[in-house]
């Protein structure tokens, strides 16, 4: 230790106890100087006021650093739930629309068993299936964007079990009102929701983009695949039940439906691509950017057509064949040859749509279409130009859907897919709602199709020509370093 004490020559005067004082003048030790302990100081901040300013310098307030929360690094990137494998969901999903378009699509056959036993007209039973149509497409946006918003199985399970409860209460379908609210408003709502269009939006949002318009026709040929296992089904209960019973059965066919649909759930998407230039986009957003853009609107017409073409065939081809004295089970085997060859025809336009312009795969096949239908008005009726006629135009039946979904895809990114298709298929079944209640019209009034299957070439042709002018390129915000939208 250090002593800080010294030693000095200073006179010093003692005072005695007893009296007295004596003059020393040796060395005297002084005591060291105090000092006190050194205080722990607490930094107090004062306002901006109170501090003075130097001269010439003008003070300002400093705000107070904002209070920083950190996310710990190994924090989960993706979701939360259990999310299947890949190819689970595509099972699931071609399930799912194999039951889903098979049911629907075996409902006319029940149109010639029904008119006979309930002494309805056409266009009475042609109506709730048209209606059928109408809402499929007005709400399919609707369930579109609930299912890009909070999943795709939620709204696949709710369409399934109102699904599988419409086709119950058609069972029981005595009057052209109870078909109506059957056939025609459950089914509908049912289809929106539990359709080829909200699985196909859930499938493209985890397949890369290379690989999604195949995946699309996965799914579009499971969906053709119905028409084929299900037609004979059909035909077997009606020939062997009653209607009646023959629509329980069916409904019972829609509940393995709700199962697979928990198996069609996403946790992100597969590329950047898909989302870029979407982070601040709203769904109000998303459907003003679309109905802006020129491509998507001739899309959207020319998808009416198609819509027109397929619910017109499907409703009035067995009847139009059973008045031409071939038999309404001819139009059953038709349809299920429309659906074997549509397979296969999805299965190749998918890939090919992937790697050549789906604008002019689609241009084509609205132009074969036309040629289909106009050879077919100028043959001779029999069970050959059938048969002919049902293998040319399953091809040309739903391979429309891959390019379709692709180029809303590739224009507008995946984020909004879901929703942006269902405006395109809104249009298809308006046009489906026409073919249908043409059909049934002309049938009641003229007494003969042949002015639907007239119309039928004329807007192949129009449609052919739309497809010409789409532009495939996507929107500006997905080009590389373009900026994203404000919120």
């Amino acid at each position: 230790m250090t002593d800080n004490s010294r030693d000095t020559l200073t006179p010093v005067r003692v005072y005695r106890p007893e009296g007295g004082v004596t003059e020393y003048s040796g060395p005297v030790r002084q005591a060291p100087a105090f000092t006190p302990p050194r205080q722990q100081q607490t930094y107090q901040p004062q306002p901006a006021a109170a501090i003075p300013a130097a001269a010439g310098v003008v003070s300002q307030a400093v705000p107070a650093a904002p209070e920083q929360t950190y996310a710990p690094i190994d924090a989960p990137a993706g979701p939360t739930y259990w999310v299947p494998p890949l190819a689970l969901m595509i099972v699931a999903g071609a399930l799912v629309a194999l039951l889903s378009m098979g049911i629907r699509s075996i409902v006319p056959l029940w149109q010639t068993p029904m008119l006979t036993d309930l002494a309805w007209t056409s266009t009475q039973f042609s109506i709730a299936i048209a209606t059928q149509n109408l809402l499929w497409g007005l709400f399919s946006p609707v369930f579109g964007g609930l299912a890009d918003k909070f999943g795709s199985h939620k709204v696949l399970i709710f369409g399934a079990v109102l699904q599988a409860g419409g086709l119950w209460v058609m069972s029981m379908a005595s009057t052209p009102a109870t078909f109506f609210l059957s056939a025609g408003l459950m089914l509908g709502i049912a289809q929106s929701a539990a359709g080829m269009g909200i699985v196909l939006g859930a499938i493209g949002k985890v397949v890369k983009e290379e690989h999604r318009t195949t995946a699309f026709g996965v799914i579009t040929a499971a969906s053709s695949a119905g028409m084929i296992v299900l037609t004979p089904i059909g035909r077997a209960l009606l020939e062997n039940l009653t209607w009646s019973e023959a629509f329980v059965w069916v409904s019972i066919l829609s509940l393995p439906m709700i199962v697979l649909a928990f198996l069609i759930r996403s946790g992100r998407n597969a590329d950047n691509l898909s989302t870029a230039g979407v982070a601040n986009q709203t769904i109000g957003g998303a459907l003003t950017e679309a109905l802006s853009h020129k491509g998507y609107i001739l899309l959207t017409i020319g998808f009416f057509v198609c819509g027109f073409h397929v619910t017109f065939i499907g409703v009035h081809l067995p009847k139009y064949l059973n008045d031409l004295g071939l038999g309404w089970q001819l139009g059953a085997e038709a349809l299920m040859i429309i659906g074997v060859f549509n397979v296969a025809a999805c299965l190749a336009v998918g890939p090919l749509a992937g790697k050549f312009s789906k604008r002019g795969i689609l241009a084509m096949i609205y132009l074969g279409r036309a040629a289909v239908f106009l050879g077919f008005l100028m043959l001779p009726p029999s069970e050959v130009t059938v048969y002919v006629f049902a293998a040319t135009l399953g091809v040309l039946w739903l391979s429309t859907v891959p390019p379709t979904q692709g180029l809303v895809a590739q224009m507008f990114g995946t984020k909004y897919m879901t929703m942006l298709f269902g405006v395109v298929f809104l249009s298809h079944q308006l046009g489906s709602f026409l073919g249908v209640t043409l059909g049934a019209a002309a049938f009641d009034y003229l007494g003969s199709y042949d002015l639907v299957w007239y119309a039928c070439v004329v807007l192949g042709l129009i449609a052919a020509l739309f497809h010409i002018f789409i532009d495939e390129r996507p929107v500006t915000r997905m080009q590389p370093d373009a900026p994203q939208p404000a919120e």
